[in-house]
């Protein structure tokens, strides 16, 4: 029974279903995009994430990687400070030693957007051993009643505090069972204890459990798909352009900062509202160009260029609706600041030269 193998085999399977129909993390929404006016981009000012250059690519960046088992987290991103000579990088999601599988690694720049993939769902493969042989009917039962919230407390070799707290299991499909092993796929709110998780389901059947592997396959927006990479592959890409200039290498493994934002509703900035919005100030409702569906007052949201960057996290004042019918007020409350101040002029000279711009063509036309 191989917990990387079944990460991949068991897409197809079916979750468990309880009153509440928890079937999928909340990162996996799918949400429509609302226009609510029309805007245009000053070319002169910022640039589409693709096309950074390769210093600020890395100051902006976000890699998906693979961690092996036997290194803590905290090993693995000193690592890849040391294979990419960066300052600053930190991880997403402490993994235990022994797991494998997806630690988001944020660096220089991108590090400010942490807090929202700490509090993102997480997606687990998990080899489960129980302690004597039961029916696989039995097995299923008792796992369908841990979806949907549970009580947890951290084990007490964990570093939080030992105190009772309300998590929420999304799904928990059981992919097989071969005589006392249980291979399970579940989806979880972020600061679940899989290995405690798997203790109380063995006390609910009865015959006690305990985790024997683990694999995180999901992790907020990032996935087990072709951006999953090794240390080894980030090593070969940063070699490959110290000693031949080619970029492409280090342009696949190291992921725009924007990739660490997609499970984040968004919304869509005029040009004029960006600079206010890197100093610190709330979006108002005029400033906003278009938004997403399903989006709550208080949820965290990412605000966007038109050139696709990601310029803050902010915390919505208004839901969806409301925010596309409105045409004053506060719309969004600036959390994390992405973009650095005067990348975008401030509005008053935007507009400035938007009322020059005319003006200027016409007299080159004449000249």
């Amino acid at each position: 029974m191989n917990i990387h193998r079944a990460g991949k085999k068991g897409q197809g399977a079916s979750a468990p279903k309880d009153a509440k129909n928890f079937s999928s993390l909340p990162s996996d929404a799918v949400r429509s995009v609302l226009v609510k006016r029309a805007g245009r981009t000053d070319p002169a000012f910022g640039v589409p994430p693709i096309q950074r250059s390769l210093k600020m690519h890395m100051r902006l960046g976000a890699i998906n990687l693979d961690k092996t088992s036997g290194p803590t987290s905290h090993e693995v991103t000193a690592w890849v400070k040391r294979i990419l000579n960066v300052e600053k990088a930190g991880h997403s999601g402490t993994l235990d030693p022994k797991v494998t599988g997806i630690l988001p690694v944020l660096l220089g720049d991108a590090t400010r957007v942490m807090d929202t993939l700490l509090l993102a769902g997480k997606e687990y493969i998990c080899l489960m051993h129980i302690h004597h042989p039961l029916p696989r009917k039995r097995i299923l039962e008792v796992c369908n009643e841990f979806v949907g919230p549970i009580y947890q407390k951290p084990p007490l070799k964990s570093s939080v505090v030992k105190q009772l707290r309300t998590r929420t299991i999304y799904y928990l499909d059981v992919l097989e069972v071969e005589e006392q092993h249980v291979l399970m796929r579940v989806g979880c709110e972020a600061g679940t204890y899989i290995r405690k998780l798997c203790f109380d389901i063995g006390l609910a059947l009865g015959v006690g459990a305990n985790m024997e592997e683990l694999r995180r396959t999901k992790a907020g927006p990032f996935r087990e798909d072709e951006t999953l990479v090794t240390l080894h592959q980030l090593k070969d890409a940063y070699e490959m352009w110290r000693e031949t200039g080619d970029e492409s290498g280090l342009r696949r493994v190291i992921l725009p900062v924007e990739a660490a934002l997609r499970h984040l509703p968004h919304l869509t900035i005029a040009d004029n509202a960006v600079d206010a919005v890197c100093h610190g100030a709330p979006l108002a409702a005029p400033g906003l160009l278009s938004l997403e569906t399903e989006i709550n007052k208080g949820d965290d949201v990412a605000l966007f260029t038109l050139k696709g960057e990601a310029v803050a996290v902010a915390r919505a004042q208004m839901e969806s609706q409301e925010m596309l019918s409105s045409k004053s007020g506060i719309v969004a409350t600036t959390e994390r600041v992405i973009m650095e101040p005067g990348t975008y002029p401030k509005a008053w000279k935007l507009a400035e030269r938007q009322a020059f711009a005319p003006a200027e063509k016409a007299a080159k036309r004449l000249s």
